[in-house]
């Protein structure tokens, strides 16, 4: 009866050990796509940045890349934990899990708060940034921000091109004569914002508001379906 006892108390033994092996892989692997969605998030909207008012977007980033990297350097501690049957490093190994839950679960939380928030925000500080900041000294940063905005999305002004008829820069002598800067141009080339033309620039109905708030509503949805997606996988 003893032996049979021992027996299955070793067999359960194995069966956990297997089970919390196959749940730290998938735990891994969930960190390592967190990681990977904070990381292209901060590459392909790093560029516009500089044109939202608000650093909730970018905090909501990093914390995903910080969740993301504990997540997966918690896994390797697990797979050595549970091969090495270390209860030190197994105490050590579900601590982190209940810290990485309440940081992704912030992450997710913090994008689905800024997505609620994304249009209004946008409203507000575009037509702003495009009239008393672009091509201004001390603010390239913007400037670099909106350039790349118009030609990635093929737009040109906030809401129409029509908005750049009140900014500094255009107003300016060192706008040349531009009626909108050089990246509303289809094919750009230096002054070509000086004839604004359909043919020539880009004229998109709702101008880059509409394509900006669209591009960063989708991504903010897809952060906070994952911040918290995976930190409710995690509790589980």
């Amino acid at each position: 009866m003893a032996q049979y006892k021992a027996e299955q108390d070793d067999w359960l033994s194995i069966y956990l050990k297997y089970l919390l092996f196959v749940f730290n892989f998938f735990f891994w692997v969930g960190g390592a796509a967190v990681l990977a969605l904070g990381v292209w998030t901060l590459v392909e909207k790093s560029g516009y940045l500089s044109v939202l008012a608000s650093s909730t977007f970018a905090a909501s980033t990093y914390i995903l890349i910080f969740a993301g990297a504990l997540v997966m350097v918690t896994g390797f501690l697990g797979f050595s934990a549970i091969i090495r049957e270390d209860r030190s490093c197994l105490s050590t190994y579900f601590c982190l899990l209940l810290v990485i839950f309440l940081v992704e679960l912030v992450a997710g939380v913090l994008a689905h708060m800024y997505y609620q928030r994304l249009s209004d925000e946008l409203k507000q500080h575009l037509t702003g940034t495009l009239s008393e900041n672009y091509g201004q000294p001390g603010a390239a940063a913007i400037t670099t921000s909106v350039d790349r905005l118009q030609q990635d999305f093929k737009c040109c002004g906030s809401n129409s091109s029509a908005d750049w008829q009140h900014s500094a820069y255009i107003l300016s002598p060192e706008a040349e004569g531009r009626q909108v800067p050089d990246s509303c141009c289809k094919t750009v080339v230096v002054r070509c914002g000086q004839r604004a033309h359909p043919s020539n620039i880009y004229k998109v109905e709702g101008g880059c508001l509409t394509k900006l708030e669209q591009f960063l509503a989708d991504h903010l949805l897809l952060m906070g379906a994952v911040g918290i997606g995976v930190a409710c996988l995690q509790k589980t």
